[in-house]
C-alpha cells in the first residue's frame, strides 16, 4: 500500500463485515449494508489505536517502496539474463539502491 492508512482502513480492519461511511475523519453512518452485521461501532480510541498500528506498519515498509521505485525494470532483468556485462551492471544498480535505502 503506497497510500498512508486512514480512518476507513482502521475501521475496516476492526469491523471487516460492517458497512459504514465517513466524512472528515469521522464515522457518519454505521452498519449500512442491506444485511446488518450487528457489530458495535468501534470507539474513537479503538480506531486511533488501530490507525497507529497500520501507520507504523506502513512506515516500516517505506524502504521497500523506495527500493521498488528505483530497482531495475523487468526489461533490464530480462536482458541481463542473456548478457553477463548487463548482469553485472544490474547487480551494481540493485546494490546501490539497497545501500541508499537500507532495511531498518
Amino acid at each position: 500500500m503506497n497510500i498512508k492508512p486512514d480512518i476507513n482502513d482502521s475501521v475496516s480492519s476492526l469491523r471487516p463485515n460492517t458497512g459504514f461511511s465517513t466524512d472528515k475523519g469521522k464515522i457518519v453512518a454505521w452498519d449500512t449494508a442491506d444485511t446488518k452485521s450487528g457489530e458495535v461501532q468501534p470507539s474513537k480510541s479503538e480506531i486511533d489505536a488501530r490507525l497507529k498500528e497500520l501507520t507504523d506498519a506502513h512506515n516500516a515498509l517505506e524502504y521497500a517502496r523506495n527500493r521498488e521505485a528505483e530497482y531495475p525494470s523487468i526489461a533490464e532483468l530480462t536482458i541481463a539474463l542473456y548478457d553477463d556485462a548487463d548482469k553485472e551492471a544490474l547487480v551494481a544498480k540493485r546494490n546501490a539502491v539497497k545501500l541508499k535505502y537500507p532495511k531498518p
